[in-house]
Order: structure tokens, then C-alpha cells, then sequence
């Protein structure tokens, strides 16, 4: 006939039974409800991860020192280097073109053009900042630089073109 709904059933030990502790000396299983005897974790459930016996956490006894700046707006480096492998002569060159192919994380808000490396063809650079000897550099070769607004608000971006 075959297997049908109603003669369905689990394979024999894969469904256990629920051990019920704390239901009485008969049930072998009762009176400390295999706590043991007295002490802390006979009493509650379990510790914090964090808790050490009482002592002084970790967390309180390192020193805490220095200052973190939640406004602080990281800006993302590109050297020219990597500009002269990545873009032929006469391309433009903005953050959109740079996260396309993969040269600065898509994170990145605020970028700004460096001056390592060697630049031997002109570009048309669009970027946050650029650095004074970049920018003589891209024009050295015939290239234009133009600085974009920057995309996070009131940020008194140190650029110079």
C-alpha cells in the first residue's frame, strides 16, 4: 500500500525524551536538580562572561587614555602611481571611476589625490582634495585638477588645488 500520512513516523532515537528535573527525590533527577549542593551557580542561572569571580573586571582596571573623534571624517589616499597604471591618457579621473574599478572601498566618502609615483600622460582630475605637489604634477603633464565639494557636511577640508 505504502507510506501515507497517518503511518509516518521518526526513525527510533531520533526524538528524545525532555529530562524533567526538579520534580521530586522518585524521579532521580530531584532535590538539587543536579546543581550539586549550595554554593553560586546552585543558586542562579550562569555568570556574564565578563563577571570574574567578584575582582575588579578587566574592563575597569586598563587605564582608558586618548580621545576618539566621532566626527572624524576618515579621508581615503590615492597615489599617482596608481593612477598612471589604471586610466589612459586624457581620462577622467573621479571617485565613482576609482570604486568602479575597484581602487578605493566603497566607504570611502572623501578622497584626495597624493604625489607618489610618477604621472607620464594628462588626466582630467575630480577629486575631494589633492595635494599641492599632485596638482603640479597632473599640470606638469598637460592634465587639469578641479576639486569637488565634499560629500560630508561642514567639513573644512584642508584641499589646495
Amino acid at each position: 500500500m505504502g507510506t501515507t500520512l497517518h503511518t509516518l513516523t521518526p526513525p527510533k532515537g531520533a526524538r528524545q525524551k525532555k529530562q524533567r528535573i526538579g520534580r521530586g527525590i522518585g524521579s532521580g533527577r530531584g532535590k538539587t536538580s543536579t546543581r550539586g549542593s549550595k554554593g553560586q551557580l546552585a543558586r542562579r542561572t550562569a555568570m556574564k562572561a565578563s563577571f570574574e569571580g567578584g575582582q575588579l573586571p578587566i574592563h575597569r582596571r586598563v587605564p582608558k587614555r586618548g580621545f576618539n573623534n566621532i566626527h572624524r571624517v576618515p579621508v581615503h589616499g590615492i597615489n599617482l602611481s596608481i593612477l598612471e597604471t589604471h586610466f589612459e591618457a586624457n581620462a577622467e579621473v573621479t571617485p565613482e571611476n576609482l570604486r568602479e574599478r575597484g581602487l578605493i572601498p566603497k566607504r570611502a566618502k572623501v578622497v584626495k589625490l597624493l604625489a607618489t609615483g610618477e604621472l607620464s600622460k594628462p588626466l582630467v582630475v575630480k577629486l575631494h582634495q589633492i595635494s599641492k605637489a599632485a596638482a603640479e604634477k597632473v599640470t606638469a603633464t598637460g592634465g587639469t585638477v578641479a576639486l569637488i565639494e565634499s560629500p560630508v557636511a561642514g567639513d573644512d577640508a584642508g584641499a589646495s588645488a
